[in-house]
């Protein structure tokens, strides 16, 4: 594992430093996260993002996940579902207003380790893309496949406070690599790496907040041009109990 780490940190240094240009951007990430929990092995977890530019305002992308989570064996549990996603232009300042919608189904694995009031979460994702066709501006026909993406996401939440009404403050930071593969990606192997750092505030055992800054920094298809985003995000939780054990 130690030296997956080291090849992707390198494999991003060296991205870093063949760069030619770099358009800075702001946008805010609003979110709503549930998960409905049918016993201790089966759950399914479902979320909206809405993300858009400021300074300018502008719309960027509205996100439509849902995954089926099984618990496994050993801290590790496995998932897959599907995103519905809505691509606007990543130039606030687009004429167009063109939105184009992708398909992204997706399996993964997730592990935990938890060390005293720090736990180690390790994400693990694969997920193949299917792109409303586009002509003269105008969607035409239906989806066609574009590639597939890989992610690895390693994060540490920090538990510093908590109480016996089962409310609680984590500190959150979190660091995720995606990669590009396919007959299409020529020069964007790469494709972004997102660090988060976030302080999560549990008010019960259904209900939670999270607020965070994250670094978005993508490569462009030219290979040469990259995206560096700032982006403020307020994100709700909610757990939804098939049989509720306890009222909050």
């Amino acid at each position: 594992m130690r030296k997956l780490v080291l090849l992707l940190f390198m494999l991003l240094l060296e991205v870093v430093a063949a760069q030619k240009k770099i358009e800075k951007q702001q946008l805010m990430w609003y979110g709503y996260y549930n998960q409905f929990k049918w016993n201790e092995n089966w759950s399914v977890n479902s979320e909206i993002q809405q993300r858009q530019f400021y300074n300018p305002t502008s719309q960027h992308q509205l996100v439509f996940r849902s995954n089926l989570e099984r618990k496994l064996a050993g801290d590790w549990n496995t998932s897959a579902g599907l995103t519905f996603f809505l691509q606007n232009p990543n130039d606030p300042n687009s004429e167009s207003n063109l939105t184009v919608p992708e398909l992204r189904p997706d399996i993964g694995f997730n592990h935990k380790q938890k060390l005293g009031f720090i736990t180690i979460n390790h994400r693990y994702k694969a997920e193949a893309r299917f792109f409303h066709d586009v002509e003269n501006n105008k969607l035409v026909g239906g989806y066609r496949f574009s590639n597939f993406r890989f992610r690895y996401q390693i994060g540490l939440d920090y538990s510093f406070w908590k109480n016996n009404k089962d409310q609680e403050l984590v500190v959150k930071v979190k660091d995720e690599l995606m990669l590009n593969m396919g007959n299409k990606i020529v020069n964007n192997t790469f494709d972004q790496n997102r660090i988060y750092a976030a302080l999560y505030y549990k008010i019960n055992n259904s209900y939670g907040v999270e607020l965070g800054y994250m670094n978005w920094f993508q490569q462009q298809k030219t290979g040469t041009d990259f995206y560096d985003r700032d982006i403020l995000r307020l994100s709700i939780f909610h757990n939804i109990y098939f049989k509720n054990k306890k009222n909050d």
